[in-house]
Protein backbone atom coordinates (compact mmCIF):
# COMPACT_ATOMS: atom_id res chain seq x y z
CA UNK A 1 0.00 0.00 0.00
CA UNK A 2 1.26 3.48 -0.87
CA UNK A 3 0.63 6.20 1.67
CA UNK A 4 1.66 9.71 2.65
CA UNK A 5 4.48 9.13 5.12
CA UNK A 6 4.53 12.34 7.18
CA UNK A 7 3.20 15.86 7.53
CA UNK A 8 -0.38 17.04 7.87
CA UNK A 9 -1.70 14.21 5.70
CA UNK A 10 0.62 11.59 7.23
CA UNK A 11 -0.61 7.97 7.01
CA UNK A 12 -3.28 8.85 4.43
CA UNK A 13 -3.47 5.93 1.95
CA UNK A 14 -3.03 6.75 -1.72
CA UNK A 15 -4.61 4.97 -4.65
CA UNK A 16 -2.18 3.54 -7.21
CA UNK A 17 -2.96 3.02 -10.91
CA UNK A 18 -3.70 -0.62 -11.76
CA UNK A 19 -0.94 -0.73 -14.38
CA UNK A 20 1.69 1.32 -16.14
CA UNK A 21 3.35 2.95 -13.12
CA UNK A 22 6.11 2.07 -10.69
CA UNK A 23 5.41 3.76 -7.35
CA UNK A 24 8.44 4.92 -5.38
CA UNK A 25 8.72 2.72 -2.29
CA UNK A 26 7.99 4.13 1.16
CA UNK A 27 11.60 3.45 2.18
CA UNK A 28 13.00 5.49 -0.73
CA UNK A 29 10.48 8.31 -0.18
CA UNK A 30 11.23 8.40 3.53
CA UNK A 31 14.97 8.75 2.92
CA UNK A 32 14.48 11.26 0.10
CA UNK A 33 12.20 13.50 2.13
CA UNK A 34 14.48 13.37 5.18
CA UNK A 35 17.23 14.75 2.93
CA UNK A 36 14.94 17.38 1.40
CA UNK A 37 13.77 18.55 4.83
CA UNK A 38 17.37 18.69 6.04
CA UNK A 39 18.17 20.90 3.04
CA UNK A 40 15.12 23.10 3.79
CA UNK A 41 13.87 22.41 0.27
CA UNK A 42 10.17 21.76 1.00
CA UNK A 43 8.63 24.48 3.20
CA UNK A 44 6.65 26.92 1.00
CA UNK A 45 8.20 25.42 -2.16
CA UNK A 46 6.49 25.42 -5.53
CA UNK A 47 6.71 21.74 -6.52
CA UNK A 48 6.50 20.04 -9.90
CA UNK A 49 6.04 16.26 -10.19
CA UNK A 50 6.63 15.24 -13.83
CA UNK A 51 5.61 11.71 -14.86
CA UNK A 52 3.56 11.81 -11.65
CA UNK A 53 1.79 8.44 -11.74
CA UNK A 54 -0.24 8.42 -8.50
CA UNK A 55 1.26 11.78 -7.49
CA UNK A 56 2.86 10.32 -4.35
CA UNK A 57 6.08 12.35 -4.53
CA UNK A 58 4.47 15.73 -5.12
CA UNK A 59 1.67 15.07 -2.64
CA UNK A 60 4.18 14.02 0.03
CA UNK A 61 5.81 17.44 -0.42
CA UNK A 62 2.41 19.15 -0.10
CA UNK A 63 1.74 17.25 3.12
CA UNK A 64 5.10 18.42 4.48
CA UNK A 65 4.52 22.12 3.85
CA UNK A 66 5.02 22.88 0.15
CA UNK A 67 2.96 25.85 -1.04
CA UNK A 68 1.76 24.17 -4.24
CA UNK A 69 2.21 21.13 -6.43
CA UNK A 70 1.70 20.55 -10.14
CA UNK A 71 1.28 16.88 -11.03
CA UNK A 72 1.88 16.10 -14.71
CA UNK A 73 0.75 12.72 -16.01
CA UNK A 74 0.05 11.78 -19.63
CA UNK A 75 -1.74 8.44 -19.09
CA UNK A 76 -5.43 9.12 -18.45
CA UNK A 77 -5.99 6.28 -15.94
CA UNK A 78 -2.99 7.40 -13.86
CA UNK A 79 -4.00 11.07 -14.11
CA UNK A 80 -7.48 10.18 -12.81
CA UNK A 81 -5.89 8.42 -9.82
CA UNK A 82 -3.59 11.41 -9.22
CA UNK A 83 -6.63 13.74 -9.27
CA UNK A 84 -8.41 11.66 -6.61
CA UNK A 85 -5.26 11.51 -4.48
CA UNK A 86 -4.69 15.27 -4.86
CA UNK A 87 -8.23 16.04 -3.66
CA UNK A 88 -7.81 13.78 -0.62
CA UNK A 89 -4.41 15.17 0.36
CA UNK A 90 -5.47 18.80 -0.18
CA UNK A 91 -8.51 18.21 2.05
CA UNK A 92 -6.34 16.62 4.76
CA UNK A 93 -3.77 19.42 4.56
CA UNK A 94 -6.41 22.14 4.58
CA UNK A 95 -4.28 24.49 2.51
CA UNK A 96 -1.96 24.37 -0.43
CA UNK A 97 -2.71 24.09 -4.09
CA UNK A 98 -2.62 20.78 -5.99
CA UNK A 99 -3.22 20.73 -9.75
CA UNK A 100 -3.17 17.76 -12.13
CA UNK A 101 -2.25 18.30 -15.78
CA UNK A 102 -3.19 15.49 -18.22
CA UNK A 103 -0.45 15.86 -20.81
CA UNK A 104 3.08 14.81 -21.54
CA UNK A 105 5.89 16.35 -19.52
CA UNK A 106 7.35 17.91 -22.66
CA UNK A 107 4.04 19.47 -23.77
CA UNK A 108 3.42 20.82 -20.27
CA UNK A 109 6.84 22.46 -20.06
CA UNK A 110 6.35 24.08 -23.50
CA UNK A 111 2.93 25.44 -22.48
CA UNK A 112 3.71 27.03 -19.10
CA UNK A 113 5.53 30.08 -17.82
CA UNK A 114 5.59 28.90 -14.19
CA UNK A 115 8.73 28.35 -12.13
CA UNK A 116 9.40 25.75 -9.45
CA UNK A 117 11.68 25.31 -6.46
CA UNK A 118 11.51 21.51 -6.21
CA UNK A 119 11.01 19.11 -9.12
CA UNK A 120 10.59 15.34 -9.20
CA UNK A 121 11.21 13.43 -12.43
CA UNK A 122 10.36 9.75 -12.26
CA UNK A 123 9.90 8.75 -15.91
CA UNK A 124 9.18 5.16 -16.93
CA UNK A 125 12.37 3.11 -16.88
CA UNK A 126 12.04 2.57 -20.65
CA UNK A 127 12.07 6.35 -21.24
CA UNK A 128 15.15 6.95 -23.40
CA UNK A 129 18.13 8.89 -22.11
CA UNK A 130 17.79 11.33 -25.03
CA UNK A 131 14.13 12.02 -24.18
CA UNK A 132 15.07 12.54 -20.54
CA UNK A 133 17.82 15.01 -21.49
CA UNK A 134 15.32 16.88 -23.70
CA UNK A 135 12.83 17.09 -20.82
CA UNK A 136 15.57 18.39 -18.50
CA UNK A 137 16.58 21.02 -21.08
CA UNK A 138 12.94 22.16 -21.34
CA UNK A 139 12.79 22.33 -17.53
CA UNK A 140 15.83 24.59 -17.01
CA UNK A 141 14.08 27.92 -17.79
CA UNK A 142 11.36 27.02 -15.26
CA UNK A 143 13.66 26.54 -12.27
CA UNK A 144 14.11 28.98 -9.43
CA UNK A 145 17.68 30.08 -8.68
CA UNK A 146 18.04 27.57 -5.80
CA UNK A 147 15.87 24.80 -7.23
CA UNK A 148 16.44 21.15 -6.44
CA UNK A 149 15.64 18.50 -9.05
CA UNK A 150 15.30 14.85 -8.01
CA UNK A 151 15.63 12.35 -10.82
CA UNK A 152 14.64 8.72 -10.18
CA UNK A 153 15.91 5.97 -12.48
CA UNK A 154 16.79 2.30 -12.46
CA UNK A 155 20.12 1.43 -10.91
CA UNK A 156 21.08 0.01 -14.33
CA UNK A 157 20.49 3.36 -16.06
CA UNK A 158 23.54 5.42 -16.97
CA UNK A 159 24.29 8.66 -15.20
CA UNK A 160 21.87 11.17 -16.76
CA UNK A 161 23.30 13.60 -19.29
CA UNK A 162 22.48 17.04 -17.96
CA UNK A 163 21.87 19.98 -20.26
CA UNK A 164 23.59 23.31 -19.81
CA UNK A 165 22.29 25.05 -16.69
CA UNK A 166 22.14 21.95 -14.46
CA UNK A 167 24.76 20.19 -12.36
CA UNK A 168 24.92 16.91 -10.44
CA UNK A 169 24.94 17.29 -6.65
CA UNK A 170 24.79 13.71 -5.43
CA UNK A 171 23.59 10.20 -6.13
CA UNK A 172 21.86 7.79 -3.74
CA UNK A 173 21.10 4.11 -4.42
CA UNK A 174 18.30 2.07 -2.84
CA UNK A 175 18.09 -1.48 -4.19
CA UNK A 176 17.15 -1.16 -7.87
CA UNK A 177 16.46 2.59 -7.59
CA UNK A 178 18.93 5.44 -7.99
CA UNK A 179 18.11 9.03 -7.09
CA UNK A 180 20.17 11.81 -8.63
CA UNK A 181 20.06 15.18 -6.89
CA UNK A 182 20.52 17.95 -9.44
CA UNK A 183 20.70 21.72 -8.98
CA UNK A 184 20.90 24.85 -11.07
CA UNK A 185 24.50 25.40 -12.15
CA UNK A 186 26.22 28.25 -10.40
Amino acid sequence: MTRIIAGRAGSLPLAVPAAGTRPTSDRVRESLFAGLESADAIEDARVLDLYAGSGALGLEALSRGAASVDLVEKASPAAAVAERNARRVAAAVGSGDARVHRMSAEAFLRSTSATWDLVFLDPPYDHTDAALTDALAALVPHLGARATVILERSRRSPVPTLPEGLQHRRERRYGDTTLWWVSVAS
